[in-house]
């Protein structure tokens, strides 16, 4: 058994999005995720997909993408995204993909899962700008408590966001506030792409270990976490 992290896959199996006017690395970047995955990944491994999973914008486009992660191995644990517009409530999702017969792909929304007996959490997080960005960033502070609290107290937590939960090295943000409370160590995020993720804050700060993830930065291959 391994866990595994990638966040920002962008699949477009539905949709007619091409990846490769953001830059020669995009191009051929499904094949590159698969035959990195298969290179790596076992059955029994656990991968958390750390948002922007794809471009459909319903269930019905989202049905190849949803194929394609399925006959790679291992259980895949999805987190959403700001482009993830397919993303609906937690009863349709998981009924659309029993349809399809997909029993190794699960959600990870105000709840945790368990790998061994460490707790995987987290929540889709916010900018720190924009637009009515404070009552989004405490919602969705609200779901990263639930998450963490959903786990047993006992267990060692890991969080998974897509947006960048902070903003430089020296400001301690509601979301970090909220991992120390709960005694997080490891946090994994994505979003960030090209220039912007450059400046991107990693490393160990406030305590806790901060790592970007993003599937282009990782020449779309998962990043181990633990094996």
């Amino acid at each position: 058994m391994a866990l595994w992290t990638i966040a920002d896959l962008h699949l477009s199996g539905g949709t007619d999005k091409p990846m490769d006017v953001f830059g020669e690395r995009w191009r051929h970047y499904e094949q590159k995720i698969e035959t990195s995955w298969r290179e790596s990944i076992g059955a029994s491994d656990t991968v958390v997909l750390g948002g922007d999973i794809s471009w459909a914008i319903d269930l019905e486009q989202l049905t190849p993408d949803m194929l394609f992660l399925h006959a790679l191995p291992g259980r895949k644990i999805l987190l959403k995204g700001n482009h993830d517009y397919w993303w609906q409530t937690l009863k349709k999702m998981r009924e659309h993909l029993a349809r399809l017969g997909i029993d190794d792909i699960f959600f990870l929304q105000n709840d945790h899962y368990m790998y061994e007996d460490i707790a995987l959490c987290g929540c889709r997080g916010w900018a720190f700008e924009g637009q009515d960005h404070e009552r989004l960033i405490l919602r969705e502070c609200q779901r990263l408590t639930m998450s963490l609290s959903s786990a047993p107290a006992e267990a060692e937590k890991i969080v998974f966001m897509h947006y960048p939960p902070l903003i430089d090295a020296r400001t301690v943000t509601s979301f970090v506030e909220i991992m120390r409370t709960y005694g997080v160590k490891q946090c994994y995020y994505g979003h960030l792409h090209g220039v912007s993720a450059r400046n991107a804050p990693q490393g160990e700060m406030f305590g806790i270990n901060f790592s970007l993830v993003s599937s282009d930065l990782l020449d779309f291959s998962p990043c181990n976490i633990l094996k």
